[in-house]
């Protein structure tokens, strides 16, 4: 259950509304985002996944049943679908490796590191620097371009039905 405000902190937030435009606007974004739908609010994640089923056909890769289908077949597929993906995220995202270093090159981890950008698997135990071997070196985004979206857009329909006419 959420902390009530005392009646003199709702009175000095008035107070603040009443003389300060900036914090009006500020507490006004923040009421909308908190009231928007769930699809507005991920609006940027369904586009990037409507992205990957345009260019890639992720979605109805995923939904299908592959039990059925060959090695090849899933294979031939897999090709389409990772090409199709690897550009969408190319048009939306610059990655880079998190770390630089060749995969399976022994390297050293400093005192300090950035626990985000590297996680320690193994035999963990004492302190840094550690001694190991780069296994993957990670991904970062380095740059994002997601356009806004309408409102007039519904950002759950992430393909749309095809019909075709006679």
């Amino acid at each position: 259950m959420a902390q009530q405000i005392g009646f003199w902190d709702r009175v000095k937030m008035a107070w603040r509304v009443l003389i300060s435009a900036q914090f009006a606007t500020e507490l006004a974004s923040l009421r909308a985002k908190a009231a928007a739908p769930p699809e507005r609010m991920h609006a940027s994640g369904l586009m990037l996944l409507a992205a990957f089923q345009r260019e890639g056909r992720l979605v109805d890769f995923l939904q299908q049943d592959v039990a059925g289908f060959s090695d090849e077949e899933i294979g031939a597929a897999a090709r389409v679908v990772h090409s199709g993906c690897r550009k969408a995220l190319r048009q939306f995202f610059e990655v880079a490796p998190a770390l630089n270093g060749a995969e399976g090159a022994p390297m050293t981890v400093p005192a300090g590191f950035d626990a985000q950008r590297t996680r320690l698997t193994g035999n963990v135990s004492g302190q840094p620097p550690f001694k190991g071997t780069l296994r993957h070196h990670g991904w970062i985004v380095t740059d994002i371009r997601m356009p806004s979206i309408s409102e007039a857009l519904d950002p759950r329909v992430i393909a749309p039905a095809e019909v075709e006419l006679p």
